[in-house]
């Protein structure tokens, strides 16, 4: 057998070895407890498929870190990095170079509204960092609002946002974060029964957390449109729409984190798209915008905010800000997007196969408490029990039941995105109707074990 990059079985393995022996020996793994570690070992990958290092076909209902959009190895794009670079490997970022200046217009032609000036960054961490420091910078306030269960990056201020327990070791306190509950009806905070409940309360404890921490003191609010990590809870009607009016009442910047939810993911440009007539100031993005293929980030800039820098500097950058196999990739990648209409196929798989797909799933398996999501952005609740709504695995942690779903997904043929005691189905924006079913198929089957925790 040979795999998509060429190499024979007996070689992958060969090679696969050679570097697990070296990881082991050199590499620090983030996230993780160093000794306790037996990363997997992906040697090939093609489409929505990974090879592992015992040459084993895996279907990547992960997307790896939900950011392979386009798939593994589409051709345009990685014909696009390989001309890249051999016209112009790097630049500095003080000087034009084409393909950043037309990665930015063909930015700038998707995000809605007037955001029209890209700032390009690595990844969606240090996005999320800049577009905090200009929303204090235009308003000469400095606190931020956050919402938990949320997840907005690994350096300083974006770890700090972040709602989940990954903050914890990092939170002392002064980072001028202030954290508020957002709308999540089925573990709901404010007692609600309704959609339109759970968006009137959580609009009302909201405002009252404004009032109590002082508007004039709020530089900020920061919102995964549709949050991803943290759960794929798309917000119920008339919340976002709530959010934008809250920020313009009490002149607090609007910043729409799309690092997860953009390019595509949720069946549209952008997932703030959803919320008619929705804009924000400010919009994050990264992973999707050249699938992952070339580190990149940046932010998209509203008029006003972008007027502020007009004759003053703006304190920051980076060395590799447009960097041009980055930007090169994120122009393959978004062209081809438009051209195979790939956005519209994610809309179309969520619609007619993983939405009624998983809902399917939920009717047989009494392990899952909850199905949410849109395109190709879901997320399974697992639970022990349905009526109490007790969760499969702990807040912040893990269980047997969970690792042992997991374990035999892998081993049935399936790579998931997990965390804590949710099953996420975030595969690529390119994926068929055929893939998306051998998919829920692996699914329905190792449920089964969840189902066996079930009290």
């Amino acid at each position: 057998m040979t795999l998509p990059n060429g190499l024979t079985a007996a070689d992958a393995r060969q090679a696969a070895a050679h570097a697990y022996e070296l990881d082991r020996r050199h590499v620090f793994h983030s996230w993780s407890a160093q000794a306790q570690l037996t990363p997997m070992t992906i040697t090939a990958a093609q489409g929505c498929y990974v090879w592992d290092g015992d040459g084993n076909r895996l279907l990547d209902f992960s997307s790896q870190m939900v950011n392979t959009n386009i798939g593994h190895q589409h051709p345009k794009v990685v014909a696009a990095v390989r001309e890249q670079a051999a016209k112009l490997c790097t630049v500095a970022p003080q000087h034009v170079n084409d393909a950043r200046s037309e990665a930015a217009r063909l930015i700038a032609e998707r995000t809605p509204g007037e955001l029209d000036k890209i700032f390009f960054t690595n990844g969606g961490a240090d996005a999320v960092e800049h577009a905090v420091r200009m929303a204090r910078l235009h308003t000469g306030r400095y606190k931020v609002l956050a919402r938990y269960r949320s997840y907005h990056g690994g350096t300083e201020t974006a770890i700090n946002l972040t709602g989940d327990p990954r903050r914890w070791p990092n939170d002392h306190g002064n980072s001028g974060v202030v954290h508020f509950f957002g709308p999540f009806l089925y573990r709901s905070q404010f007692h609600a029964s309704t959609e339109s409940e759970e968006a009137e309360r959580a609009l009302a404890h909201l405002e009252q957390t404004i009032a109590f921490e002082g508007p004039g003191t709020i530089a900020a609010l920061v919102l995964e449109s549709i949050p991803g990590t943290a759960g794929i809870m798309v917000p119920p009607p008339g919340y976002m729409a709530g959010v934008r009016a809250l920020c313009d009442k009490y002149g607090i910047v609007f910043i729409a984190d799309e690092v997860m939810s953009g390019f595509g993911r949720t069946g549209k440009w952008f997932a703030i798209e959803h919320f008619d007539g929705v804009l924000p100031d400010l919009v994050t993005f990264a992973k999707g915008v050249n699938s992952g293929y070339v580190p990149l980030g940046g932010v998209a800039i509203g008029p006003a905010i972008a007027a502020s820098f007009d004759d003053r500097p703006y304190p920051g950058g980076l060395t590799y800000s447009g960097h041009p196999l980055a930007t090169a990739a994120a122009v393959a990648t978004i062209t081809a997007m438009r051209d195979e209409r790939i956005v519209e196929n994610a809309a179309d798989i969520g619609d007619r196969i993983l939405g009624p797909g998983l809902r399917e799933l939920a009717e047989r398996h009494p392990s899952i408490g909850d199905v949410r999501g849109t395109g190709v952005f879901w997320a399974l609740e697992l639970v022990r029990d349905r009526r109490t709504r007790e969760p499969l695995a702990p807040y912040g942690g893990t269980s047997a039941a969970i690792s042992e779903t997991v374990a035999a997904a892998k081993a049935a043929g399936l790579l998931l995105f997990v965390n804590f005691n949710r099953l996420h189905v975030v595969p690529p924006c390119v994926i068929g109707e055929a893939e998306a079913k051998e998919g829920l198929a692996i699914l329905d089957q190792v449920l089964t074990i969840a189902d066996g925790h079930v009290d």
